[in-house]
């Protein structure tokens, strides 16, 4: 895919052995070359990952120049050893490249818990990264290709947009496919832009952004230690700060561009053989829409249901119905894949085979649940539950 890449930035990724296959990608860099804004969502998870510790102190800020990122070892659970890295990391950037300080740098780690990382190897990436930092596609393809770990394939978009006299560029890239249960949150998510925001404006986006996207995806449901997501904005498309018109129509973009890439994040869930868009209306606020699009998410009878093609819509009705928010039975109604199974808290006549192959013969499953006639609506995807799956994680680290 074409790939829009913003101004003013460079980008490599490298391999230096730190994941058992050999030669594959496993260190990343992303640098501008200005001074930038940046901002982040993390893990609400209790135990978080040394660069989580890391960035959280750091962002919002107003002078970020690099992210490094490492996959392969998450450094997460490794005390007091795993902070020191985490800084080293940074160390090493800024010593590597001119005019940058080691507190001008971002980190990120994904991979196995409770490993110290190699740092002698870590080292040696760094320093290969920051040698073959390019601007061009190839080079961030590279870097997106450096950050996966279980992924089938890289996870990227962009966008080009006109806002007033200037041409604004976005670009993505995030990782994930199992451990994927986020509460925000994201998995690894790094989104670059050539906007001139401030540090309150870009963190305030991306919260939102968040928000509407990678908080509202799941695998089985699992946060994850590690779960980082960070926007750099280095201003370089020129010009006076965005209007507020200009922001609005900005944070459009942006929130499109998340929730593709959120998108990407269940579809590829390790073992996946469907994604699931469980749509629910009618709730009385959106918080309450949320809470029975997740429980319907989150249950295995359900994703396993979807699995083996069988339409059994009672699973899906009995978790909205234990996810303790308001819901009028009366109002109560379910569709799958354009299918009407249930209306008005009454069962309705169906084909089931027919149902049954609307699943089997498509990779998308659509889950639309009425629970009401409120305001509340939330869109939430995941993805199935498969042997695959079962086997992949049960074999993990052996």
């Amino acid at each position: 895919m074409d790939i829009t890449i913003p101004r003013g930035y460079q980008f490599a990724g490298v391999s230096a052995n730190i994941k058992a296959r050999p030669n594959t990608k496993d260190v990343s860099l992303l640098v501008s070359n200005v001074p930038a804004v940046a901002a982040g969502v993390y893990t609400q998870n209790q135990v978080v990952a040394a660069p989580v510790v890391l960035c959280r102190s750091r962002t919002p800020m107003s002078h970020a120049r690099a992210i490094v990122i490492n996959s392969g070892n998450a450094n997460a659970c490794t005390g007091a050893q795993g902070d020191r890295d985490a800084n080293n990391m940074c160390e090493l950037v800024s010593g590597s490249m001119p005019d940058m300080e080691s507190a001008d740098v971002l980190v990120m780690s994904t991979g196995v818990i409770g490993k110290f990382l190699p740092m002698d190897k870590v080292e040696k990436g760094i320093l290969a990264a920051s040698q073959t930092l390019s601007s061009s596609t190839d080079g961030f393809l590279a870097a997106a290709d450096g950050i996966l770990t279980t992924d089938a394939g890289r996870k990227i978009t962009s966008r080009s947009c006109q806002l007033g006299s200037r041409e604004i560029r976005i670009a993505g890239m995030a990782k994930g496919a199992g451990m994927i249960g986020p509460n925000m949150a994201t998995m690894l998510c790094c989104i670059l832009t050539d906007a001139p925001l401030t540090s309150p404006q870009a963190q305030q986006l991306l919260t939102t952004a968040a928000n509407v996207s990678f908080n509202n995806i799941s695998v089985e449901g699992h946060t994850s230690t590690n779960d980082t997501m960070l926007l750099m904005a280095n201003g370089q498309a020129g010009g006076a700060p965005l209007t507020e018109s200009e922001l609005a129509e900005f944070a459009e973009h942006l929130q499109s561009m998340c929730i593709e890439l959120a998108k990407k994040i269940p579809a590829d869930g390790e073992g996946a053989t469907h994604l699931i868009e469980i749509c629910v209306r009618g709730a009385n606020n959106e918080q309450d829409a949320r809470r029975v699009a997740k429980e319907v998410a989150s249950s295995n009878l359900v994703k396993s249901a979807i699995y083996g093609g069988d339409p059994n819509w009672g699973r899906i009705v009995s978790a909205a119905g234990y996810a303790n928010v308001p819901i009028t039975i009366s109002k109560l109604s379910l569709t799958l894949n354009g299918i009407a199974l249930f209306a008005a808290g009454e069962p309705l006549s169906f084909d089931t085979k027919v149902a049954s192959q609307a699943i089997r013969d498509n990779f998308n499953t659509v889950i639309e649940l009425t629970i009401g006639d409120g305001p509340g609506e939330c869109h939430h995807w995941t993805s199935d539950l498969t042997v695959e799956y079962v086997r992949f994680n049960s074999e993990y680290t052996t």
